[in-house]
């Protein structure tokens, strides 16, 4: 069995899917463009460690497949994700892990530093080591989980009706999934600190005000938006210049000197201008027409851009 929705493939797509049907998302390929859906509308898709599993694997599924040029990301129903399902207890937002494991972490799971990864975590930092381009239409409310999952993704688009809440300070915790590593980068710290002090939840304007969003459309137009910028993305870029991109941009910002972009970028251009999809971008160019790049990724690093974030070594089994 395949994820849901693979019937619907356009184009050949790679053998390394995961075998286990989804129960809560949905995940469709179609022109080059992955959809990754949250499937639980009559819980406000709110999140469980089931679909934060689900999430890694659709991920981990787009990564892999060479039909797949570009990933979306949205809700069912009038929700983008409401945050943990707390119907569980509070048990949803902290280490259920500890109680009855000896501190261990639940089978698939994993540590690191030694305790349970948290599963805001496991979902969205395969979203971050995503080489292909990742788009967030918000379609509803995106409050906790449902907000700092759509951190890694590289452009968040949001309905007139989505609102957003870091809320956890309310809930006597702390932020999670990276996005205390997120969050300021791409808002600045001021603008982070007042919504996750506050733990309040604002409105699609506030969010473009804040740089959260980089835009905001009409309800009925979010989807067709979003799906619009893919199918430019898939239709004219290389997939492995786009990758390259992607891991330069997001790497970057860690790094401490403008000779270290230098230096990867010298290495990526060197690479790329001896592949095929240069000679390829030229000559339709020239042409004037579409280009039909064709190099593949592969399991590695791209144009010698290492994979990115690359997993430390205190995260365990």
């Amino acid at each position: 069995m395949h994820f849901r929705g693979s019937a619907r493939r356009a184009v050949p797509t790679s053998t390394r899917e995961p075998t286990t049907e989804p129960t809560q998302l949905r995940y469709e390929v179609a022109d080059g463009v992955a959809t990754i859906t949250l499937d639980r509308p009559d819980r406000l898709n709110a999140f469980t460690p089931v679909m934060a599993a689900e999430l890694a694997r659709a991920a981990a599924a787009a990564d892999a497949d060479d039909a797949v040029r570009v990933v979306v990301v949205t809700g069912a129903g009038r929700a983008f994700c409401a945050g943990a399902d707390l119907a569980a207890g509070p048990g949803a937002l902290g280490d259920r892990a500890r109680g009855g494991t000896g501190g261990g972490a639940e089978p698939g799971r994993g540590s690191v530093d030694g305790v349970p990864r948290d599963w805001g975590g496991i979902a969205s930092l395969p979203f971050a080591a995503l080489r292909k381009p990742v788009i967030a239409a918000v379609n509803g409310p995106a409050v906790g989980i449902g907000a700092t999952l759509l951190l890694p993704m590289d452009v968040r688009i949001a309905a007139e009706s989505a609102r957003f809440g870091f809320v956890f300070v309310r809930r006597g915790i702390t932020p999670e999934a990276a996005s205390s590593w997120f969050l300021p980068r791409l808002v600045g710290i001021s603008q982070a600190m007042e919504w996750v002090a506050t733990g309040r939840v604002f409105d699609a304007a506030e969010a473009l005000r804040g740089r959260l969003v980089s835009r905001v459309v009409p309800d009925a137009e979010l989807l067709p938006t979003a799906l619009g910028l893919a199918r430019e993305i898939a239709d004219n870029t290389s997939g492995v210049a786009v990758a390259a991109a992607r891991q330069l941009l997001w790497s970057m910002l860690g790094e401490a000197s403008p000779w270290d972009a230098h230096r990867a970028e010298s290495r990526a251009l060197a690479e790329l201008t001896a592949g095929p999809d240069v000679a390829e971008g030229v000559a339709a160019f020239l042409a004037k027409r579409r280009p039909e790049f064709r190099a593949p990724l592969g399991d590695g690093a791209v144009a010698g851009v290492p994979r990115w974030p690359a997993p430390p070594g205190d995260v365990g089994p």
